[in-house]
């Protein structure tokens, strides 16, 4: 789904994705308070907050979404990622557990 607010409450687990390919998955909370991929904090800083005195900072990302019929060599993110670096535009990262029932694919988790 991409209503973030009701996957967050009816979800168990939360898988996120990029042009076809896992970026983290993890427990709605998780995902929420603490994630690691810096395209799932970019998703989770758009998602609208009710309460008017609570502020969020929003992660506006660069350029435009890649092709992913020709997606990007390396991590599929990397060009918009404000963290990227020469090895993500090489390797694509693996998924690989990162805490105890939390993915993340990025070369910085």
């Amino acid at each position: 789904s991409h209503d973030l607010n009701s996957v967050l409450h009816i979800s168990n687990k939360v898988a996120v994705m990029y042009l076809g390919k896992l970026m983290e998955v993890a427990d709605p909370d998780v995902i929420f308070k603490n994630s690691k991929n810096p395209y799932t904090q970019a998703l989770m800083s758009a998602i609208p907050v009710i309460d008017p005195k609570t502020k969020r900072k929003k992660i506006i990302l660069k350029g435009d979404v890649p092709s992913s019929i020709n997606p990007p060599q390396g991590c599929r993110f990397h060009p918009r990622c404000n963290y990227a670096f020469d090895k993500c535009k090489e390797e694509e990262p693996k998924l690989k557990e990162i805490k105890k029932e939390h993915m993340c694919a990025c070369h910085l988790a």
